[in-house]
């Protein structure tokens, strides 16, 4: 069982997500937060796997509550929820330790099938939109010159951590460099360690900001 929190300053709208997601057979729902705070509490309480956590709350957002559980619970996944239109903070959830988002139009299947990727440590939702919703806010965010954090990568490390940024799974990553995908796995599994990040999401956007990948190779 994939156990949740479900944090979302609408009375309503939390309800709907904690009925949709009760539903599934391998979902658990342990707890309901109603701001970053609350969901701070609960989660110290419940240690859940995944916090569906909204950005806009009030007393503390989902960007500051999503940084701390991130820091004070490691093992504890967060996918946030986004209108896209309105919120311009995914970069900066996914920079705090977000694994992934979703608008929150999403669909009662994609919610579901987004917190088991999130569960299993694979982040970064819907590749394809992801990579050009990222590539939305980066272009319109700072960025910074190529970080000397990339010349610990090996050539073929680097040329991985392109092909993560682009959206790509790791079996077509393995398509591309002709190789198997536990080899691809290592690749992962030494860049990440080398560059620090926890999973997919922050590699991703650490491929944006250093100019390894541009919106204009979408």
């Amino acid at each position: 069982m994939i156990r949740i929190v479900v944090a979302d300053d609408h009375n309503a709208v939390r309800a709907g997500f904690v009925a949709l997601l009760a539903a599934a057979d391998d979902l658990d729902v342990v707890g309901e937060a109603t701001d970053g705070a609350h969901a701070i509490e609960v989660v110290s309480r419940t240690s859940p796997d995944v916090v569906v956590m909204d950005i806009r709350m009030p007393h503390l957002d989902g960007i500051e509550a999503t940084r701390r559980i991130s820091t004070t619970h490691p093992s504890t996944r967060v996918l946030v929820l986004t209108t896209f239109d309105l919120d311009e903070y995914v970069h900066d959830a996914l920079r705090a330790g977000a694994s992934g988002f979703l608008l929150k139009d999403a669909t009662v299947d994609e919610l579901v099938a987004g917190i088991r990727v999130v569960a299993r440590g694979d982040a970064l939702l819907a590749p394809t939109a992801t990579r050009r919703l990222i590539a939305a806010y980066l272009r319109h965010g700072p960025h910074n010159e190529p970080s000397p954090t990339l010349d610990r990568l090996t050539s073929r490390e680097r040329d991985v951590l392109r092909q993560i940024g682009l959206g790509r799974s790791n079996a077509e990553i393995a398509a591309e460099f002709v190789v198997s995908e536990n080899t691809v796995k290592t690749h992962i599994s030494r860049l990440f360690a080398k560059l620090l990040v926890r999973d997919r999401a922050q590699a991703v956007v650490l491929a944006y900001e250093t100019g390894l990948v541009t919106p204009a190779q979408l």
